[in-house]
């Protein structure tokens, strides 16, 4: 008989152990018998980041469908013009910065043409051609040096604040420029519009 022979009870244990072995290194390959799992050798998934809420809108004045209106942001406001139908035949778009950049709750006023071929809030004309109050998103320094109390460094420093800000949403913001106090405020009320 050779050295390597073995009796039916020595190759039944051997083989037993074997296969306790194969079964022990199989979980601590799968990641052990402490509930532990092995860590996986794929990439983790990266969340796509959340986009940004949409822009609410109010597009009033010389447009088609007036209203509220979602857009994404970094829309300009011809987006919005062109969401509310565009521009309808009465729209002076010369009065309206159609490039700037949208704010969320921010009103968009598209001004319309006077009957007498004159243009409520036009840009680059004088501020005795329109009528009503003077709005604060779409005039020239010009109309602004104009107003009672403004002269033209304020009117400069309003139509930077509107450029750095966007359009007016309130009267009241232009408590945040310099040389405009409360009681410059209270005199420039039912003159102006945001």
């Amino acid at each position: 008989m050779s050295a390597f022979s073995l009796s039916r009870r020595q190759a039944l244990v051997a083989a037993g152990a074997l296969a306790l072995v194969l079964v022990l290194a199989g979980k601590l390959l799968a990641g052990g018998s402490s509930g532990h799992r092995a860590p996986a050798f794929a990439l983790p998934r990266a969340e796509p980041p959340a986009p940004p809420p949409a822009l609410v809108v109010d597009v009033a004045g010389a447009v088609r469908l007036p209203g509220l209106y979602r857009l994404p942001h970094g829309s300009r406001v011809a987006d919005a013009v062109a969401k509310a139908g565009g521009a309808n035949a009465r729209a002076a778009l010369d009065g309206v910065n159609l490039a700037a950049p949208l704010a969320d709750g921010e009103q968009v006023v598209v001004p319309t043409k006077l009957a007498g071929g004159g243009v409520a809030a036009p840009a680059g004309s004088s501020p005795t051609s329109t009528t009503g109050p003077v709005s604060l998103s779409t005039a020239t320094a010009e109309q602004l040096d104009a107003l009672p109390g403004i002269g033209p460094v304020t009117a400069q420093k309003i139509v930077d604040y509107r450029t750095a800000h966007g359009a007016f949403r309130s009267v009241d913001e232009l408590d945040a420029i310099s040389g405009i106090g409360p009681a410059k405020l209270d005199q420039l009320r039912g003159l102006v519009v945001p």
